[in-house]
């Protein structure tokens, strides 16, 4: 074969195309069919998860955030315990929270809405009266490990208590506890034993 490097192997036959076999661009397209096949449930449901998420921004509860005014403040005992609480306890638990964007859109803004009440409910250092033991259920709570709570902590990496920060604030709650209760600790004795 004149001017075919010896390298070069000839090209196959070509074979007669036969009508009842597909075309080759028919392969190709038949990817493109399933991709099609698919688009229209995939957008279907984008569609309604998009519409239900516009429809939760309508319901009403959370959206405002009213901070009432502080009454009767918490008495620390010192500057580094009410640090400590400001940055892992006020959020809920006062009338000095600080509401991030996402609390302004349903659904988080149901969730923040309800801890927020919760908290306040349970324990308000902008509200404080000496007579509920609040400070000494908060000790408790902390010796537990409940508080704070562990889906606020992996939201505000600063709030997560170390163990120093803890001894830190539930010695300074026990003192508020023991200067409510006229001197008396916890169990309600005298502090220095007598």
């Amino acid at each position: 074969m004149q001017g075919m490097a010896e390298s070069d192997e000839p090209a196959p036959p070509a074979r007669p195309a036969d009508p009842a076999e597909p075309a080759e661009p028919a392969e190709s397209a038949e990817p493109a069919e399933r991709r099609h096949r698919f688009r229209r449930p995939i957008l279907t449901v984008l569609g309604v998860l998009l519409g239900a998420f516009v429809l939760m921004q309508l319901v009403p509860y959370g959206w405002t955030h009213a901070n009432p005014p502080v009454t009767s403040a918490a008495p620390w005992p010192n500057a580094e315990a009410e640090a400590i609480a400001r940055e892992s306890c006020y959020d809920c638990h006062s009338n000095e929270t600080k509401w991030p964007a996402y609390s302004y859109v349903a659904p988080m803004s149901w969730l923040v809405r309800s801890d927020v009440e919760t908290g306040r409910s349970e324990m308000n250092f902008s509200e404080w009266d000496p007579s509920d033991n609040e400070a000494d259920d908060a000790v408790e709570e902390i010796e537990r490990g409940s508080m704070p709570l562990d889906k606020y902590t992996a939201i505000h990496q600063g709030a997560e208590l170390t163990d120093e920060e803890k001894a830190t604030l539930m010695a300074a709650l026990d003192q508020m506890a023991s200067d409510d209760r006229g001197g008396k600790g916890r169990s309600g004795d005298d502090s220095d034993g007598d």
